[in-house]
């Protein structure tokens, strides 16, 4: 073989893992790898930040189900990056994040940007690792690919010496990678069937990643055919459609109380993927630890995550379509209409709008975006109150269709959406973005423009952060300090960096200026105008301060 640069072997291993694209913000620390990419078919994304950057490697993640992929220069453009591998790794999402490095000669003496890598990620990635040998790369890659997608996925950190990757060697690349896939024993799913057999109130929880479409249709299937109905865990309403006779509601922050209560009353909690932690759980509220207080059977592909919380009845360690592979066998419950009930009590919470004060409601843009959009559209958001209305009153009815971060991550939104977007261009992909949210990345519209990802950004500004304002109102009523903004024309943003731009400031005004963007052929902002006082759909900021 030819020898090649460590810059040319990587980008020759990320082809032989059928990378197709790359998010970065470049530097002259990895510039052999830019080199490499140079001759190669894979995609470059060219981002405006690195915490954009990394966030649209992590959304890439989440819809491939295999590593998305960021590139950053060292030092302020890994820790700008930091924030995407948090997203990836509360999400258990596949993502490898790519570092430039300072010359292997200067280590140790705090070079220009110098970072020690393995210090700074060693909470917030499963491995990092730097490459000192670039006949390693290919290993290296190798380990970091099984890594990444292996138990509970999350993302992996690599540093790369910038004279290493000029370094020249002979040295094959790795082969395709595909990972191992945890699986019940006989034992385990006869247990589970005996559980099942004894319960009079299941009740699943789908949650986590390693999901597919096909687990998917393999959950709607098991719930059918034992009448168990299923609720989905925090930001993982993808897994369920909601219009189905079995589907229960969103296990998560501002749950239904009715929904809680049938969590709390069932005597089988079936935990499927989910970790179930402080959002779903109602801040640990309900079961108990160690001891649930009732018979959990907790399924997941990270045996580390079994009994780490909760000791169960029953632990599976299995990705969710190798646990309905093993226990399809067994026979129906007995029919008592508890998913019918259970899905009675979520369409009363949520088939009508509730009215707030202001001249925009929210809930008649829900209502025009539930008849105008199909069931393939793909739901971005990130963080705040403003997120309620697309968590309660959207339809998720397709696996695919759903890009939020369950870290809580403001700014989230619009990166996810350029990356949904690029992967699925045919589809409208709409942003959710209050006006706080949108000014953390909102920088990357200009990215969407140049990259030709015609996305649709709903802001939804109250001249607040709203999440903030609310407990502060509860907790500090009248007192209000740091939560207050004074904001931009997005419109005339998103016009600026040669997109189209709507202002809505009446409700009657969103389907048109909707129907605009839609058709516009370019990537859009709809500035859309509420009120402070509407500060959630069910509470008023006077309400809050007991007036």
């Amino acid at each position: 073989m030819a020898k090649m640069t460590g810059g040319e072997i990587l980008v020759k291993c990320l082809e032989a893992q059928e990378v197709d694209r790359v998010f970065c913000v470049p530097g002259e620390s990895y510039l052999a790898v830019l080199d490499g990419l140079h001759d190669s078919n894979i995609d470059v994304v060219t981002s405006r930040h690195e915490g954009g950057a990394a966030i649209m490697a992590e959304a890439d993640g989440k819809m491939l189900g295999r590593p998305g992929i960021c590139m950053v220069t060292r030092g302020p453009g890994a820790t700008n990056a930091a924030a995407g591998v948090h997203i990836a790794k509360q999400d258990s999402t596949p993502m490898i994040l790519f570092v430039g490095q300072i010359g292997r000669a200067m280590k140790g003496r705090e070079a220009f940007q110098e970072v020690d890598y393995r210090q700074t990620f060693g909470d917030l990635a499963k491995w990092v690792e730097e490459i000192d040998d670039a006949a390693r790369i290919p290993e290296v890659i190798a380990h970091a690919y099984h890594i990444a997608m292996s138990g509970r996925p999350g993302p992996v950190v690599l540093a790369l010496p910038e004279d290493m990757l000029r370094d020249e060697v002979d040295v094959p690349v790795c082969p395709y990678i595909e990972v191992a896939e945890p699986a019940p024993s006989v034992k385990a799913a006869a247990r589970f069937e005996e559980l099942l057999r004894t319960a009079e109130r299941p009740f699943i929880v789908a949650g986590g990643s390693r999901w597919t479409e096909q687990s998917v249709a393999q959950l709607k299937a098991f719930a059918h055919k034992h009448d168990i109905p299923v609720g989905c865990s925090f930001r993982r309403q993808q897994l369920f459609d909601h219009t189905d006779s079995h589907y229960a509601g969103d296990v998560g922050l501002g749950i239904n109380p009715a929904l809680k209560e049938q969590i709390e009353q069932s005597d089988c909690l079936i935990l499927l993927g989910a970790r179930f932690s402080e959002n779903p759980s109602q801040n640990f509220t309900l079961l108990g630890m160690p001891n649930p207080g009732k018979t959990l059977i907790h399924i997941h592909p990270g045996a580390e995550e079994l009994g780490r919380i909760y000791t169960p009845t029953l632990s599976i360690n299995a990705t969710p379509e190798c646990f309905f592979d093993a226990v399809d066998h067994i026979d129906a419950l007995p029919a008592a209409d508890r998913g019918k009930k259970a899905n009675e009590i979520y369409r009363a919470w949520t088939d009508a709008m509730p009215e707030t004060p202001g001249d925009v409601q929210m809930g008649g843009v829900m209502t025009y975006l539930r008849e105008a959009l199909s069931d393939d559209a793909i739901m971005c958001n990130g963080a705040g109150n403003y997120a309620i209305w697309l968590h309660r009153f959207w339809r998720f009815q397709r696996y695919g269709t759903q890009l939020a971060p369950t870290s809580g991550s403001m700014g989230y939104g619009v990166p996810a959406s350029i990356a949904g977007k690029l992967r699925h261009p045919e589809r409208d992909v709409i942003c959710f973005a209050g006006d706080g949210c949108f000014q953390m990345t909102g920088q990357e519209f200009a990215a969407a423009k140049q990259f030709g990802a015609n996305i649709i950004v709903l802001v939804i500004d109250n001249g607040i952060y709203g999440t903030i304002r609310m407990h502060q109102e509860k907790h500090y009523p009248e007192r209000i300090s740091a939560t207050d903004l004074v904001n931009p024309d997005f419109a005339a943003w998103a016009r600026a960096m040669g997109g189209h731009g709507e202002t809505v400031e009446q409700t009657d005004q969103f389907p048109l200026a909707f129907e605009r963007a839609r058709e516009s052929g370019k990537p859009a902002i709809i500035h859309i105008k509420t009120a402070a006082e509407a500060i959630s759909p069910t509470a008023t900021i006077s309400q809050l301060r007991g007036k």
